[in-house]
């Protein structure tokens, strides 16, 4: 990315401006060797590379008008073609800055000390071709091990995306456990994660933010993963989303099942913060860039009546 720091305004607002102006859809990039197939690419770098491609220009309409607030590159189907898959990456992440469209780069990173610190300077610092506005961190050694991640972010305008509740069946034996004072390992996740964007909602950028907004939600640095299907099992645990100041990263609508009715009941008050993410029903439509156009259009339409 060419912005830096200081000319670029903090994550949340920046998210909240691009939901309310182009739907609250996040397109997942997600170039996997049957979607590749299904397209008549190769399993190569440079098959991924014209996948993603066509990916971004797709986001945008022929007026240069973004069509969704975010793109979501599945950073493991580019690692997999090794340091060309990287380089395609990268180029990807540009693309789309350049298309004035947000990314997150869905690596899912979770360590601690200087590896948690090197991670953050990989996917969150100015001039590294690797940065994204926004990345997806894995919590699970303990959501302080995430602090050099969630500083850097605050300090140069980004954000993270951090798992709280996933539908993936195995994601249950740690998110629901109980732990000190009988507060699920979610419940936890999702209270630190509103402590943290109070403190970016307490500052002028994001007070200004919420006078402009008019309608929609006004988010934080910390973002949260929450899947789509299971939306209700927030408040089973007693988890109130709503009240997190969180932008609310919604895998699973479409292909897995999620529907918008199921969603807005699911989510409830906390809906205005979902960033819908559809990869596979919006892929499928490929490889020519209007079919997937009109695709795009038409999952946009369908989340926001």
């Amino acid at each position: 990315m060419t912005s830096s720091a200081a000319e670029r305004q903090s994550f949340g607002p920046r998210l909240a401006a691009a939901m309310r102006r182009a739907g609250p859809l996040c397109i997942g990039i997600d170039p996997h060797p049957g979607l590749l197939a299904d397209w008549g690419l190769d399993d190569t770098a440079a098959g991924i590379e014209r996948f993603s491609r066509t990916v971004v220009e797709a986001s945008t309409d022929r007026d240069g008008t973004s069509l969704a607030a975010a793109l979501k590159p599945q950073v493991a189907l580019y690692e997999r073609h090794g340091a060309a898959g990287f380089a395609v990456l990268e180029r990807t992440l540009q693309d789309a800055h350049d298309a004035g469209i947000l990314t997150i780069a869905d690596a899912k990173r979770g360590d601690i000390g200087s590896t948690m610190q090197g991670y953050a300077s990989a996917w969150l610092e100015d001039g590294s071709p690797l940065a994204a506005d926004a990345l997806t961190l894995s919590p699970f050694l303990g959501y302080e091990s995430l602090r050099p991640a969630i500083d850097l972010a605050r300090n140069t305008g980004r954000g993270v995306f951090i798992l709280a509740l996933t539908s993936n069946p195995e994601g249950a034996s740690i998110q629901h456990a109980l732990g000190e004072g009988q507060v699920s390992v979610a419940a936890d996740i999702v209270r630190r994660a509103a402590a943290d964007n109070r403190t970016d909602l307490d500052t002028t950028d994001a007070a200004d933010a919420a006078a402009s907004a008019g309608k929609g939600a006004v988010l934080g640095t910390v973002g949260l993963v929450v899947g789509a299907t299971i939306p209700d099992t927030a408040r089973r645990l007693s988890i109130d989303l709503a009240a997190s100041g969180a932008a609310l990263l919604a895998p699973g609508y479409g292909a897995q099942g999620a529907t918008t009715e199921s969603m807005r009941l699911g989510f409830d008050t906390a809906w205005p913060q979902v960033l819908v993410n559809s990869s596979r029903g919006i892929l499928t439509a490929g490889p020519e860039v209007e079919a997937l156009r009109t695709r795009i259009r038409h999952t946009t339409e369908d989340i926001t009546r």
